[in-house]
């Protein structure tokens, strides 16, 4: 429970960060951050597989980039479900979840 917790405080702090760097995505607080970091990690396990199912054969023709558009989307709908959290077209949406999978990253690669 401990190290889920430290996981949710850990991906609000990111999506507040990745919100400071990429224009187009506002996430207004910490409230709205935790929420966001609930409703992502809800998206990623469930709606995230169907869409990468579903677009297999555009991910395999890309050779795995469409995987980038399936996270943007991802993103989007979290700033769709979620007051607080804004993000102003598809562009900044694939930037920020760039953003979000590098930071991601880095801290994995820190744990």
């Amino acid at each position: 429970m401990l190290t889920f917790l430290a996981h949710l405080i850990l991906t609000a702090a990111l999506l507040l960060l990745m919100a400071n760097l990429v224009r187009g995505v506002q996430v207004e607080g910490w409230g709205s951050a935790l929420i966001g970091a609930i409703v992502l990690g809800l998206v990623n396990a469930v709606v995230r597989p169907l869409m990468v199912l579903f677009t297999l054969p555009l991910t395999i023709i890309t050779f795995g980039l469409f995987l980038l558009v399936v996270n943007a989307l991802m993103l989007w709908l979290v700033a769709a479900l979620v007051p607080g959290i804004r993000v102003q077209g598809f562009g900044p949406a694939l930037l920020g979840s760039l953003v979000l999978t590098l930071l991601n990253l880095v801290v994995g690669l820190l744990i």
